[in-house]
């Protein structure tokens, strides 16, 4: 299950160690909304390769936006050990979202 991030400090300490796939959205985004039952497909996939999902507001936290440079938003970020792996920006379908998520941390 997708983690929603409320604060600066929360997103600092989680990312800090492990690895994740965070999705920079915002609730008035189309394809953000269509990528909502993606992410709660890939969820299980995900986690059985140690990956966890958070989800960060850019209208409630346009200082991590503009720190991870989300110029659009969905924005993907793959993160392992505070450390940025890969970023895309757009839609994914399930099948591509594992395999470009896997595929960033190797």
């Amino acid at each position: 299950m997708a983690v929603n991030v409320t604060t600066v400090e929360e997103f600092q300490t989680k990312i800090a160690s492990g690895k994740y796939l965070v999705d920079f959205y915002a609730t008035w985004c189309g394809p953000c909304q269509m990528l909502l039952p993606v992410l709660e497909e890939v969820t299980p996939t995900l986690t059985e390769t140690g990956v966890e999902i958070l989800k960060v507001n850019v209208d409630e936290l346009p200082q991590l936006a503009q720190q991870f440079g989300v110029m659009s938003v969905p924005s993907l970020f793959v993160v392992a050990d505070g450390k940025i792996k890969n970023s895309e920006a757009g839609f994914k379908p399930a099948d591509a979202l594992v395999n470009w998520v896997v595929s960033s941390l190797v």
